[in-house]
């Protein structure tokens, strides 16, 4: 997804998502977030975007999926179904220079960022077209052009180097902002709070996007962290937070759309916890035991993101019942020749070992 130019200037208090960003101030800390009702209403070129987008990451993790019960991808597989609003609207937030790091959910951060689906299944197959030359898989892949700098394996590691990013910007002179993902049960990390120090201290250009789907590896926020809510996280370093409806593709946008403008204005790092939930497990291996089949079937039923913006593509009479079909058609064929291609594609020489290696 090509990222969208946004102005510079946000409002103080971001209640009211559908009126212009006006003073070049960056949001308040307690003021309201788009989890408590404001949106930005979409045009109908970005309703269908989004639909599009969302249904692309949708797809290709169930194609992924399949391909891994398969036997064509091995290792750890962590799919992002459910969660595909988070992504779609921050990307649409961004302009060309802006950079993302996440951790190893990371297919669906890949797809945004305008990577290719037949690069990215083909790392996951590990095969030599892949983005990492069939080297990384699924947690590590990049994409210097897409300024995408890795899915991370190790838990909260992407966020101490999303701060180095940030802070490359701001030695630099430029006004790009880096947007770190990272989830739940890695925000009790102390490494965390060591970036969020030297962020806040420094003033960088850094959004701190916390996807909390609440059981981080299969543990309720509930049992495993003493605050819970996650957008308070800096207070102790003066970096203002926010909860976002990360169901909602709109109030993610318009969240990012202030968050973005406040870094760029020069007031330093800000937190958005996006109040997300993900339909599968916490990698392919996992039965996700923990929480009841009704759970699930609630959040989908009520909640899907998707499906939400297909209702209101409908209703704003934007696209036909068939168009979408065309639509899902077209994406369906883009996922399925993804699948062929890196099924095909060869796997990486034997002395590819032995390159990318710093010693």
């Amino acid at each position: 997804m090509a990222p969208r130019k946004t102005s510079a200037s946000s409002t103080r208090k971001p209640a009211t998502r559908k009126q212009a960003s006006g003073s070049k101030a960056g949001p308040k800390s307690g003021s309201k977030s788009g989890l408590e009702g404001g949106i930005t209403e979409f045009s109908k070129e970005q309703e269908l975007d989004a639909y599009r987008e969302m249904l692309l990451i949708r797809r290709f993790e169930e194609k992924a999926g399949q391909l891994y019960g398969m036997g064509f991808i091995g290792g750890f597989c962590h799919l992002y179904i459910g969660q595909e609003a988070v992504v779609v609207g921050m990307q649409m937030a961004l302009k060309e220079g802006d950079e993302v790091i996440t951790g190893y959910r990371d297919h669906g951060h890949m797809l945004a960022t305008g990577m290719e689906a037949r690069g990215v299944m083909a790392e996951l197959t590990g095969r030599r077209n892949g983005y990492s030359r069939g080297k990384g898989g699924s947690m590590h892949m990049f994409s210097k052009e897409k300024h995408f700098y890795g899915g991370h394996g190790i838990v909260g590691a992407q966020v101490s180097l999303g701060t180095g990013l940030a802070f490359a910007n701001r030695y630099r002179g430029n006004d790009n902002v880096c947007l770190t993902y990272f989830g739940d049960g890695a925000a009790n990390q102390g490494q965390v709070y060591e970036s969020f120090n030297m962020a806040a201290l420094w003033k960088l250009p850094v959004v701190y996007i916390i996807e909390n789907n609440r059981y981080a590896m299969g543990t309720s926020t509930a049992r495993a962290s003493a605050q819970s809510n996650f957008s308070l996280r800096g207070n102790s370093f003066g970096i203002p937070g926010y909860q976002v409806d990360g169901m909602d593709v709109r109030a993610v946008h318009a969240a990012g759309q202030e968050a973005v403008a406040h870094c760029r204005s020069g007031e330093g790092p800000i937190i958005l916890e996006m109040m997300t939930y993900r339909y599968r497990g916490h990698s392919m291996s996992d039965p996700a035991k923990y929480r009841s089949k009704d759970e699930v079937q609630k959040m989908r039923s009520e909640h899907d993101p998707i499906e939400q913006v297909k209702a209101r593509i409908l209703d704003q009479k934007f696209a036909s019942e068939d168009e979408l079909k065309q639509t899902d058609k077209k994406v369906r064929e883009i996922v399925a020749d993804s699948a062929d291609f890196a099924q095909s594609d060869r796997e990486p020489d034997a002395s590819e070992l032995y390159t990318d290696i710093l010693l």
